[in-house]
């Protein structure tokens, strides 16, 4: 055999994987897959929380907008009497409140 031959011949030959090598790579696959898996449920939560904490945070900023007008306006007798009815329970002199015990 020549020495071209014997070239050829270890061009020709492929060495496969074994079959613990094929499983090992497998597992891995699997692995990985699992994970990638799993993050992207981690991923879909935190974008879900971070959708329900920036409505929150747009419920705080509109209250809290509220508030400042309130108080740059300061007090009024209206708002005095709504805090008053809301807050303390008072009525207005000749004013009768009906509850309703049905809810």
């Amino acid at each position: 055999m020549g020495s071209t031959q014997k070239k050829h011949a270890q061009k020709r030959r492929h060495t496969r994987a074994s079959l613990p090598t094929k499983l090992l790579i497998l597992t891995l696959l699997v692995a990985i897959g699992w994970q990638l898996h799993s993050l992207h449920g981690q991923v879909e939560s935190a974008q879900e929380r971070k959708e329900l904490l920036a409505a929150q945070v747009e419920a705080k900023t509109q209250e809290n907008d509220a508030l400042a007008a309130d108080i740059a306006e300061g007090p009024t007798p209206e708002k005095m009497q709504d805090i008053a009815r809301e807050e303390l329970g008072w009525v207005a002199p000749g004013e009768y409140v009906f509850y309703n015990r049905n809810n």
